[in-house]
Order: structure tokens, then sequence, then C-alpha cells
């Protein structure tokens, strides 16, 4: 290579990261001077002097040289950048970055001489997994709930309850309060943000508010008034108000409460389109079953992968981990809104900040799932034949016949990666045992009694190996 060519070396850092050693020539320097030069002549305008016929020496005098060698040095770094990735065929995860700062580089910038930088950026790493197979991990199932029925049936009793108006007794458990309310911070008087409120509708149930809150409305008649203190809890959202006392002056406005339907047949037609309760019953049974399965079944997949991950050597490089965090705060501020919380006012930079350092640790797990997975594809070479992609899309295309403005694209990746998520976890079952743990109980004999609770029934442990379920 001759000394007028760009040289150029690469050189591997820790957390995926890598050094470009590039040694620029004095010929591309001089061009890029040169040029910076021309342009601001072509541009610049001075009093005395057609736009684009000001001499060089007048550009000087008035520019000066270090801003036009600042110029310089911006265009020559971003061809010299461009060069390399295109020579080295590498593929960046974000900007570079000059290892020694770009005021120092320009401080040794020199148009008649060879210059000597090293720049930085993040790639993507090469995820290697130790083992594939022979793996074991544990899990503890979820024993479907028969209770569950009962509270979706009192859940759609409450949507399908008329309200009515209480006047002759006081306010309790399950009525809806409209309060007037003002809270202040007890050890300097401050009024709280967002602790008021006018008229405001509240269902009567603990939870519904912070502790206290609600049990000091119990008790309370129409256009009663009543101080009571609350204490903020430790993991409140807002920082301000963390573990604080609290004073609320409330006022009583109205006071409702909700008459449910009886549980008969038209009940069970006007909740769930069922002729009859039975058929209500065994449709939610069916339902809830089903939704237990699922959860059961993520949990062997979150267990297996665990112990996937345990098998994975990567460096994860920062680029990557901050875009995922970004992806987590993003997505909670989607939750926020559509439950209607108002983004902008409840997302502070304070917030974000704090979001951002509690989202890391999911961030990098999240990243660390994945790529292990994308790992087990590549050793095991498992991957989505083209018609079970097409088959699938076919199906999926019917369900979705009456939505408009689909992007194929994007359904078409969505699909076929969650085609591939199932074929490796088939096979991370079928290559590797998921034994079934009995329910914990660190309940003490006096505890049990205290609590009056039933010793829960010791479940089967099953090992699932070669994709057969025995039990022990």
């Amino acid at each position: 290579m001759s000394n007028s060519q760009l040289k150029i070396k690469t050189k591997p850092l820790p957390n995926s990261r890598l050094a470009i050693e590039l040694e620029v020539p004095a010929k591309q320097c001089k061009a890029s001077y040169e040029e910076a030069l021309s342009t601001l002549c072509r541009s610049a305008n001075i009093p005395g002097f057609r736009k684009g016929k000001v001499p060089k020496a007048v550009i000087l005098q008035q520019v000066g040289a270090m801003r036009i060698q600042a110029s310089a040095l911006e265009k020559l770094l971003e061809k010299v950048w461009k060069q390399a990735l295109d020579e080295e065929s590498i593929k960046p995860l974000c900007d570079p970055e000059l290892a020694n700062g770009f005021d120092k580089v320009l401080e040794n910038f020199n148009p008649e001489k060879a210059l000597s930088i090293t720049l930085e950026t993040d790639i993507s790493p090469t995820p290697k997994l130790k083992t594939t197979k022979g793996l074991t991990a544990e899990v503890e199932p979820i024993k479907f709930n028969t209770n569950k029925v009962d509270e979706l049936i009192e859940q759609s009793r409450k949507q399908l309850a008329t309200v009515v108006p209480i006047d002759n007794r006081a306010a309790s458990h399950g009525d809806i309060a409209v309060v007037s309310f003002k809270g202040t911070f007890v050890d300097d008087g401050s009024e709280i943000e967002g602790g008021s409120g006018e008229a405001m509708e509240i269902e009567l149930e603990e939870g519904k508010m912070i502790p206290g809150f609600i049990e000091g409305i119990y008790g309370m008649k129409i256009n009663d008034k009543k101080s009571l203190e609350c204490i903020f809890p430790k993991e409140y959202q807002d920082e301000k108000a963390k573990g604080r006392k609290a004073k609320f002056d409330i006022e009583l406005k109205d006071l409702k409460t909700r008459e449910l339907p009886d549980l008969n047949d038209a009940f069970a037609k006007q909740a769930g389109d069922k002729e009859t309760m039975l058929e209500l019953r065994n449709d939610l049974t069916e339902r809830l079953k089903k939704d237990n399965e699922n959860l059961n079944q993520k949990k062997r997949q979150e267990s297996i992968l665990n112990s996937l991950v345990e098998q994975l050597e990567v460096e994860l490089p920062k680029s990557l981990i901050d875009q995922e965090v970004r992806n987590l705060i993003e997505k909670t501020a989607r939750n926020f809104a559509d439950q209607g919380i108002d983004v902008k006012s409840t997302f502070t930079q304070e917030v974000v900040n704090s979001l951002m350092e509690s989202s890391r640790p999911e961030a990098e797990a999240n990243l660390r799932n994945s790529f292990a997975l994308n790992a087990l594809a590549d050793a095991e070479n498992i991957e989505v034949e083209p018609q079970e992609l097409e088959n699938k899309l076919e199906e999926i295309k019917k369900e979705l016949a009456s939505q408009s403005n689909i992007d194929q694209d994007k359904l078409r990746t969505i699909v076929a990666d969650d085609l591939l998520q199932e074929k490796l976890f088939k096979w991370l079952e079928k290559h590797n045992t998921i034994i079934e743990k009995k329910p914990k109980n660190k309940s003490t004999k006096s505890e049990k009694k205290s609590t009056e609770k039933k010793t829960p029934k010791k479940s089967q442990k099953t090992n699932t190996n070669n994709g057969k379920t025995t039990k022990d």
C-alpha cells in the first residue's frame, strides 16, 4: 500500500467495541482543507466583495485558520469513516467516537502532514453457547383456581350493576363516594401536587388510593367533613412524596352504591351471551383453564431459557443496552397513555432518568435472552421453512381480513419471529429437562394457627426428557 492511501487497522475492545486506527495521508488532509476553504469563499458574505468572489487571503483573515481547519477536519473524518467501513466491511451500531476527542485531534491537525486518528464504535457481538443439550430447569406450576370463575362473574355483576344514591347511612366498603379533598405535606405544609380534587368519584375499596385514605372515608355521611393523615408508601412513584406524611381535608359530597343483578339466566345472556348460568360458568372455566395452561407453558419456557442463558458467552455493547432501555421506557409511556394518563406531565426528566437506571437490568436480560435464542438457532440449524411461513401468513390474513392498512412486511417479520421462537422452545423442551417443583410452604405451625391457612397439597414432580413427561 502506497503512502498516498488510507491505512486502516482494527483492534477489538471489551464490550463488543471496535477501535479503528487510521493513518490519513497528507494529500487527503490537504485536499480536505482546500475544499473547506473553497466552500467558505463561495458562501461567505463579506462587505466589499461579491458572493463567491472573496479571495482566500481575505477569508483566512476574516474567519481564521482554526475555524477552516475545524471544518476541514469534520469533513475529513466523515469521509475516512465511510471509507473504512466500506473497505473493512464494518457494520457499526452507533456513530464513531474519537479516542482522544475532537479538540485534541484538531490541535494536532496540519493539512500539510499525515494524520493519525483512532475511531471507536460498537459492533454486533458474536454470541456463543457452551452447550445446548442436557440442561436442567426447575419450575413451580400454577394450580388452576376455581375461585377465579366467581371473581370474573362478580366483576361482570359490577359492570352490569345499577348505580343508586344513598342518603340514609354512612359510607362503607364497596360504595362509590363523591368527595372533594385537598392534600398537604405535614412536614412543611406544602400542597401536594395532584393531591387535590373536586367532586371526584372514588370506589371505596382498599388499594384504590394510598393507605389510609379509603379507610378514612368509611363512616362518613353526606356533607361530613374531616381531616385524616396518611403516609405515602416508600415505593411511591413520585420521588417528592415517597415516605412522607400527608394531611387530607375531605368533604363527602355524595354517596352511591351498586345494585347487583341476580345470578340467573338473564344475567348469563347479558354478561356472556349464554343461555344459562351453567353454560356461562362452563365457558369461563374453560377459558381460565386455557389461560392457566398458557401461563404454565410460559413459565416452563422462561425456566429453560434461563438455563440456556447461563450457557451464553456474549459481551453486550452499550449502544444496544441504551436502545433497549429506550424501548422499555417508550413501552411504559404507551401503557400510561392507554390508561388516559398525561404522559408529558408524568414523565419529567427526573422520572425518565430514574426509569433509565431502573430499566437497565431488564434491558440487559432481554438482550441476553434474544442472543441466546439466536445462538441456539445458529448452533442447531433451526429455521422456519418458507412454506411454514406462507401457511401461517394465510391463516392470519383471514383473521385480519376486516382490517385495513396492515404493514405486510412488518406482519411477515412478526409471524416469522413467532414461528421461529415456537420451534426453538419446542427443541429446548425436547432436548433438556424441566423439573416441576412442589409448591413451597414456608409457614411454621404457629403461623398456620394464627393465619388459619390450610396446608397446600403436595404436587407431583415431573421430568420432561425427550418430549416425554414421567412422574418421579
